[in-house]
This record gives structure tokens, sequence and C-alpha cells, in this order.
């Protein structure tokens, strides 16, 4: 099963996190960049599939392994049967879940395996809960909850949205382009939640968070933001752009 390392199983912390961390990377592909390619896979006609994230950031639909009991924990079974049950956000945002759960199984069952004590299991859960998880990447929750806007919607309705470090630029830059955040304000009360929101923010394609030096833009449609360098777009090419749409919303088609 291809599912499965071919190469020594992670043994440490630090190698387990890394295999986690590979195989969050192709997933968040599959649901994001690829997702086109992820919903022809799973075709409801055929048997039971399942979504396999590989240690090397890639993906695949295949079916579950057959050895019994199989060597690494499987992910959701018949992820195919419910996509055209259900609206398509819906659907990927399920499969996101489940995705997850699926991570940490496979993370812990290393873990477990290798005899990781109450310490090491901490430090691991650490490290992974210092990344965004799936279903937050695909559906931008955890952007939404922490943007400044939302953590005193009532009391702060009179500020500018520019204040926001994950709003709009002014209409005299590119629409969508983030290069850096604004300014924070001199407000020493705010300053563990501004440091709070710039950590929450994420990209909709690698879902590394907000770093102050990179190229950021904004899909008009489905408001995810995205590193340049994830989406290949760049400030120059930006300059350009009108309206900018994510790979993921340009390779939507129109299904009833």
């Amino acid at each position: 099963m291809e599912g499965v390392p071919q190469h020594t199983a992670p043994r440490t912390v630090e190698e387990v996190f890394s295999d986690y961390r590979g195989r969050r990377a192709g997933l968040i592909k599959a649901l994001t960049t690829e997702v086109e390619k992820f919903y022809q896979q799973c075709d409801p006609e055929k048997e039971n599939l399942c979504l396999y994230g590989l240690p090397n950031e890639t993906w695949e639909v295949n079916l579950p392994v057959e050895e019994v009991p199989p060597e690494l924990p499987e992910p959701a079974l018949g992820i195919n049967f419910a996509r055209d049950g259900m609206q398509e956000k819906d659907w990927l945002s399920l499969v996101a879940v489940h995705s997850d759960s699926w991570l940490l199984a496979v993370a812990f069952y290393f873990g477990a395996r290798f005899g990781f004590g109450k310490s090491e299991r901490k430090r691991l859960f650490q490290m992974i809960n210092e990344l965004p998880t799936i279903f937050e990447v695909v559906t931008g929750v955890k952007q939404q909850r922490d943007m400044p806007g939302n953590h005193n919607n009532n009391n702060n309705n009179n500020k500018s949205k520019s204040s926001g470090k994950m709003s709009r630029l002014p209409e005299t830059q590119t629409k969508g382009v983030k290069v850096s955040p604004p300014p924070k304000e001199e407000d020493d009360s705010g300053d563990e939640e501004a440091e709070d929101d710039e950590q929450g923010a994420i990209c909709g394609a690698c879902g590394d968070n907000y770093a102050h030096d990179e190229f950021w833009i904004c899909c008009d449609v489905c408001e995810k933001w995205f590193h340049g360098k994830c989406v290949k777009i760049t400030p120059a090419k930006a300059e350009h752009i009108k309206q900018y749409k994510c790979p993921g919303c340009s390779n939507k088609r129109a299904r009833v």
C-alpha cells in the first residue's frame, strides 16, 4: 500500500512530527490547490475509497489496505459516497475533519509503538498544535475567528477596517495583495491580542502561518489568503490583476 511509508518508521518526536507535517501538506494540497483532481478521483460509482496523505507531501485516493490489522491506522472509509449528496464545501470540510483525526491517529500510533513517555507525547502534541488543522485551512474558520474585528465586534464597529491585519488594502494598492502587516496600534492592553491575530493568519494553500516579510494575496471569491509563491503570483503580476481567483475557485465547475 502506497500510504504506508517505505522508509524506516519515525522513532523520535522530531521524526514523527516531520512525518505528520509531510502528510498534512499532501492532504492540504488535495483539498485546496488540487481539489479538482481530488474531486474527480472520488467517483461515487467506485468502491470504498480513502484519502491518504504521504510523508513526501503528496496525496492519493486509494482503496483501503487488505491486511488486518493494518500496519498504520486507516483514514475514513468511503469518502467518495458522500461526494454528490452534499454541497462541495461541506463535503470537503467533512473530509478535512476526518483527515485531521487520521493524522493524529498516525502520529500517536508511532508514539505508542516506540514507547513515547508523557513528556514526549506532550511535546509532540504541542508541536502539532502550533499548526492550523486541515479543517481550519480548508474552511478558513481560524482565520476568520482571529481577525481583529471579530474579538470585540460590538465595541469596534467604528474602527477603520484598514487597522485589521487581514483586512483589504486601500484602493490605491492592488486589491487583495498582502505584503506586510499595518502598523500596530499603540495600545498596551491589546498587545497580546494583536500578537494572537498575527499568529492566526494562515495560507490557504500550504497552511503555514503569516510572516511579516512575505508577499500575500487574497482570493476575491472565497476570501482566503495565500502566499504569492504558493499560487505562483508575484507582486509585479498582482499589479495587473483586477479580481484574483485562487486555484481552487478557478477550477470549480458548475455542479448540480
